[in-house]
């Protein structure tokens, strides 16, 4: 009798990547709306294939679903809970024209007075702040057409840059778009 052999190949999950974290954001910001790559790829200005590695680098580390089409919530939650700012920190840069992010998008200048603007980095800002790097190139253009989307990245960089009590606020702020 012959045996036979098989084999699985698995694949290697080497690490998150930033653009990673802003991919699962705008999953979580269509809501039940269903997920198609190519539609995730126009939407974010990222390519296709930049799109499927790195919804098989979160499905690999339990973030989204085995289909790829569902965020796991608590999973993904907790992640950006306790170790965004590890795994992604940034420190504030110089001084540029951008668009507000952290404490100064507007959800969070209603909670928190400061002299100081955070920015992502765009010719056509209309502000002027401390240089929080995006997450990936073209980020500032995928956020025009989704309010949603521009929130939870704004609060995602709260997380990174934050105090104490902007962090909690922001988390408080977060938590209900995971519910």
């Amino acid at each position: 009798m012959r045996n036979n052999i098989y084999i699985c190949i698995m694949r290697k999950h080497n690490g998150m990547r930033p653009q990673d974290i802003a991919i699962l954001l705008k999953v979580l910001a269509m809501g039940n709306k269903p997920v198609q790559l190519l539609g995730l790829a126009n939407a974010l200005h990222i390519s296709l294939s930049e799109i499927s590695e790195s919804l098989n680098r979160s499905q690999i580390a339990g973030l989204i679903d085995f289909s790829k089409k569902r965020i796991n919530r608590l999973n993904l939650f907790e992640f950006l809970k306790y170790g965004v700012r590890y795994v992604f920190p940034k420190q504030p840069g110089a001084m540029v024209r951008g668009v507000p992010t952290a404490h100064s998008h507007p959800c969070m200048k209603k909670h928190i007075v400061s002299e100081m603007n955070y920015v992502w980095p765009a010719y056509n800002g209309e502000v002027i702040g401390l240089m929080i790097e995006p997450f990936y190139p073209k980020q500032v253009e995928s956020i025009h057409d989704d309010e949603v989307y521009y929130k939870l990245l704004a609060l995602v960089d709260v997380i990174r840059v934050g105090k104490v009590r902007e962090v909690k606020l922001a988390l408080n702020e977060l938590e209900k778009y995971f519910k």
